[in-house]
């Protein structure tokens, strides 16, 4: 390595060396069959920083600034009712990196200058912790940035031990199998090196052990040293390439495995949710010992076209599939995240729709994420920019309070709407109805836990199930359509006990007192038909009475 380099590289290589030194006690890797405790009930939210809150006035979001808004997300007290109730965060990437979305890291054990310090990401879990949340960062473990120390000294020295961690070929490599290529001329000789998403992320080598190694040891210093409670793994299906195909090849799936017992052996309570963008059978493919849980990406798109279409056809079809496959903590429902059109976007800026969305979403099994504005139906189009923007907090004071600086990137033209100190006044509000169902998922072990029974209604708009666990029953009924509508029959077997019940409505106002269930699926609400509003979500919990 060239002396420049080396003198570069050294505070990062000390820590490396450091993190290697470490002696880990012996345990028994948690099975992924097993949900670690703190998941059930658990609802996660999905935070980018840089758009949280700033508490310094540079525009930028950053952690002290997010401290300062737990209260928002859970302030801790199951008494009170004006907080989010989330008991997961997911940290989009604070590791130190030269892009404003963090995906490019160019050093795994420094925290983003943007946003604090280590001490601030330390303080910022013990206070999630003092509120019941649980703590995810995102971990990239595809590709480095190409100002990585590592990176660099390859680049420079072919004879550098950390040429292994990376891919270099005399010639430009093939084409992928959808007609792109991954290859890139290196700037320092006649030589390629590979990198699937972009010039300026060089992939990870895992022919090699070195660097499945060093991620292990940045995953390792992240779960004890910083004391996070789990991973979000980013681009996960593009870790190994075989000529053409740079996806699914088998190689990923062993190295998957490998980081996954790596976590569960290091702390076995920790969590880890995979990105594979694809449908649930290819998704299937991911689990057996590999990482815990994975993103349900054809989930999130029913959803988002029946709630744009006002009809239920084969909206739970997914959904029954992921079921019958892996157990509810292996499963990561969501609506959109920071790389599509957000959900009020994505059905029109139509606020009944986007009501309706929710209302699947959080009562279907898993454990389900939430992007961070998406409970206020705020809008964010393409660019990724535009999905990403700041969070709009007050309508009083500069930048809808997000900042007394100057943002670093413009707010929503609707922030004055899609607004927390407006919707939090307003009990009709999306804010509030994400709050009812967040509330109900920790409280209801049907819920929570419980496995989804279809049931079909007569009017089309209609989505009906059950959700049962250990004797809870609740019957969610979401009307899809722009019109009222009625229900006096379900079909769907014995998914629901015939009885009468006791009614407890857990999401919109203004449900039955009394429920009659029959065998041959009558229904008789307060003694006539369930009468359902325009986008109404109804979450009843049945109560034998005797």
């Amino acid at each position: 390595m060239h002396s420049f380099w080396r003198q570069l590289a050294a505070p990062y290589l000390a820590v490396l060396a450091a993190c290697g030194s470490v002696t880990l006690l012996a345990q028994t890797p948690r099975p992924p069959e097993t949900a670690p405790a703190w998941l059930t009930g658990t609802t996660c939210y999905e935070i980018f920083v840089r758009s949280f809150q700033d508490s310094d006035g540079d525009g930028i979001g950053d952690l002290r600034g997010l401290i300062r808004r737990l209260d928002y997300l859970n302030d801790g007290d199951p008494r009170t009712t004006d907080d989010l109730g989330v008991r997961c965060l997911w940290l989009m990437p604070i590791a130190e990196s030269p892009g404003y979305h963090g995906y490019d890291v160019q050093d795994y054990y420094a925290v983003e200058r943007d946003y604090g310090t280590t001490a601030d990401v330390r303080e910022l879990v013990r206070e999630a912790r003092r509120r019941g949340i649980r703590v995810l960062v995102d971990m990239v473990i595809n590709h480095t940035s190409r100002e990585h120390p590592a990176f660099q000294a390859a680049l420079r020295d072919t004879t550098s031990p950390y040429r292994r961690w990376y891919r270099f070929a005399p010639t430009r490599g093939p084409d992928n199998r959808w007609g792109g290529n991954g290859w890139h001329k290196s700037p320092v000789r006649d030589e390629w090196y590979y990198g699937f998403f972009w010039q300026g992320m060089p992939d990870l080598n895992y022919e090699q052990p070195d660097a499945l190694a060093e991620m292990q040891r940045v995953a390792t210093y992240w779960l004890t040293d910083i004391g996070v409670d789990g991973l979000r793994l980013d681009a996960v299906k593009f870790l190994v390439e075989d000529g053409a195909q740079v996806d699914d090849v088998p190689g990923t799936h062993r190295v998957l495995t490998a980081y996954g017992t790596h976590v569960r052996t290091v702390k076995p309570d920790a969590w880890t949710v995979g990105e594979v963008f694809d449908n649930s059978a290819s998704v299937a493919r991911y689990y057996g010992s590999q990482l815990d849980a994975y993103f349900a990406f054809e989930v999130a798109d029913s959803l988002i076209a029946a709630a744009a279409r006002g009809t239920a056809g084969g909206v739970l079809r997914s959904v029954i599939d992921l079921q019958g496959r892996v157990p509810w903590h292996r499963m990561a429902p969501f609506l959109r995240n920071h790389d599509q059109p957000r959900t009020a976007t994505a059905l029109g800026e139509d606020l009944g729709k986007a009501r309706v969305a929710a209302g699947l979403l959080l009562t279907l099994p898993g454990v389900p994420f939430v992007y961070y504005g998406e409970e206020l139906g705020a809008r964010g189009p393409k660019p990724d920019e535009d999905i990403r923007t700041p969070m709009p907090w007050s309508t009083s004071g500069p930048h809808a309070g997000f900042s007394t600086g100057t943002p670093w990137r413009p707010l929503q033209r609707d922030s004055l709407r899609a607004n927390v100190a407006v919707q939090q006044r307003d009990p009709t509000s999306l804010l509030a109805l994400y709050r009812r169902l967040i509330r109900a998922r920790g409280a209801s072990a049907a819920l929570a836990q419980g496995a989804l029974h279809p049931l079909v209604a007569e009017d089309s708009a209609l989505v009906t199930y059950a959700r049962v666990h250990s004797g809870d029953q609740v019957l969610v009924l979401v009307n899809l359509g722009a019109s009222p509508t009625r229900v006096s029959r379900l079909r769907g077997g014995d998914a629901l006990r015939a009885g009468r019940y006791r009614v407890r409505s857990l999401a919109d106002a203004g449900g039955p007192r009394t429920l009659r269930v029959r065998a041959d699926g009558d229904l008789s609400a307060d003694g006539g038909p369930l009468e359902l509003r325009p986008f109404a979500v109804q979450v009843l919990q049945l109560i034998p009475l005797p």
